[in-house]
């Protein structure tokens, strides 16, 4: 049988989930389940960049790992775990940043951002780079789901195992990018990314009235009923487009063109769209979210799970630099 290839990703717990992390990352990975053997973590060591409030990164934790079981994720059968219940990411951390060259990390996005805003980046922000390759370099990951605002992260993870390859020799798996090109960017309330930090978010799950609110808050332009509108430049239509059927969104498509469509009608329609999918999830969520003893079950033998993988990387790791 051919070895199935080993797929990973972290999600950074900063909050309530939201669509555009579900469209971008939650249902693109559970999916990939029937595929390939999966790694998937809460990245709480990268939330220190810049939480500092205990009590809420503990919710945010519990809050990720409800949400993840909810969309059922095959946790028996796949790894899924807490990024700190693997300490020997740490070691690893350190042993990659004695081979990775600064000027590296200052063409790093984050740390270019924080420059530009004339914000003082912490160590954690300029160094993430190389936790991230951490993460993903030990567990042999053979490919991460990015999107294309994503790339230059498992690009600098490249160039970071390439470095230790070369100085070393072969000994760590070089992960390829899989980018997943039809959700690249979501777009939040306002038009830009959607993204917490805009507070521009739908929320993933909440009380439908709360959803419906949500949606009809989507920033669109001031054509009338009456007009010809295009659904390409339009934010609800390609939110819309992420949760109907071809077949939906060609029929929704042609009322924009023709006229005689008022924005809230697709609003409304969007809103549905969404609750369809959602919907189902919801209840099983809201019982989770307080089931402490599930979750710290869950994440403890996903915690077990990945530690066997790392401990073996780690050690050809360490042979190779000379601390077995």
């Amino acid at each position: 049988m051919t070895k199935r290839l080993r797929t990973l990703s972290g999600i950074t717990p900063s909050g309530k989930p939201h669509v555009g992390n579900y469209l971008g990352m939650l249902k693109p990975a559970l999916a990939m389940q029937a595929t390939s053997e999966t790694f998937y973590f809460i990245a709480d060591l990268h939330a220190l960049t810049k939480v500092r409030d205990a009590p809420a990164l503990r919710e945010n934790i519990r809050e990720l790992a409800a949400v993840f079981l909810a969309l059922g994720i095959d946790h028996e059968h796949h790894t899924f775990f807490r990024q700190s219940d693997v300490p020997e990411v740490a070691e690893l951390t350190w042993v990659l940043s004695c081979v990775t060259p600064m000027g590296l990390l200052q063409r790093a996005h984050a740390f270019k951002d924080a420059q530009a805003k004339e914000e003082e980046p912490n160590h954690g922000l300029f160094a993430y780079p190389v936790l991230m390759a951490a993460d993903i370099l030990l567990y042999d990951t053979n490919q991460v789901p990015v999107g294309k605002d994503q790339k230059q992260h498992l690009e600098i993870t490249r160039d970071i195992a390439g470095y230790f390859n070369r100085q070393f020799g072969e000994t760590l798996v070089l992960p390829e990018p899989r980018i997943q090109e039809e959700v690249a960017t979501i777009p939040g309330l306002d038009g830009r990314k959607m993204s917490k930090s805009y507070n521009n978010v739908i929320p993933l799950f909440s009380t439908q009235a709360e959803l419906r609110k949500a949606v009809m808050r989507i920033v669109t332009d001031s054509k009338g009923v009456a007009d010809p509108k295009d659904p390409e430049s339009c934010n609800v239509f390609q939110i819309f487009r992420h949760f109907a059927a071809a077949e939906e969104q060609a029929t929704w498509a042609r009322r924009y063109r023709e006229g005689g469509m008022g924005y809230g009608e697709i609003k409304q329609a969007t809103f549905e769209a969404i609750d369809r999918e959602i919907g189902p999830f919801r209840e099983r969520y809201f019982a989770l979210r307080d089931d402490d003893a599930r979750i710290a079950r869950v994440l403890g033998q996903g915690g077990e799970k990945a530690r066997a993988v790392a401990s073996g990387v780690l050690a050809r790791v360490r042979r190779k630099v000379g601390l077995d």
